[in-house]
């Protein structure tokens, strides 16, 4: 793989990613959304988007948590499973639409309405800025290449 000018390596841009991130994570807990389910929102994004370094950040995250590893397994055919409550099935939902407006041009009204029937104001929009949020770190990360951090396991 050919190595990459690391944009991460710009310090006032990326702390400002930062703290839009931290951001983010405050507005989640202040309107009582899971963080298990944030980190669902974060690997699905990062499925769809194939970073690889926000997949093994994320996805460890989770299991720190107490995520199981079953539903990290089969959370990208989510779909097929009964493991997921609506409010989770609703935010990966409005995750794919939002992550994939390259080629859907918008988030379909029943996605937003399936959405708006579960969570409240300040859950709908705390989830929308972290797929906002993760699908920027996922370009970062994809774009520059970023190495997996070296781990045991």
């Amino acid at each position: 793989m050919t190595k990459r000018i690391g944009l991460g390596r710009a310090p006032e841009i990326y702390q400002a990613m930062a703290n839009l991130q931290a951001e983010v994570t405050k507005a989640a807990a202040n309107a009582g959304v899971d963080p298990k389910l944030l980190e669902l929102v974060k690997m699905r994004a990062s499925q769809l988007n194939g970073c690889a370094y926000c997949l093994d950040m994320h996805s460890r995250d989770a299991l720190k948590l107490g995520e199981s590893a079953r539903r990290l397994f089969v959370l990208d055919g989510w779909r097929e499973t009964d493991l997921f409550t609506e409010e989770e099935e609703a935010a990966l939902v409005l995750t794919e639409a939002m992550t994939k407006l390259s080629a859907t041009q918008t988030v379909p009204d029943d996605v937003y309405e399936r959405a708006t029937k579960v969570l409240t104001e300040d859950q709908y929009r705390a989830i929308a800025w972290e797929v906002i949020a993760i699908n920027s770190w996922n370009r970062m990360a994809v774009t520059s290449h970023s190495p997996l951090p070296k781990r045991d396991s």
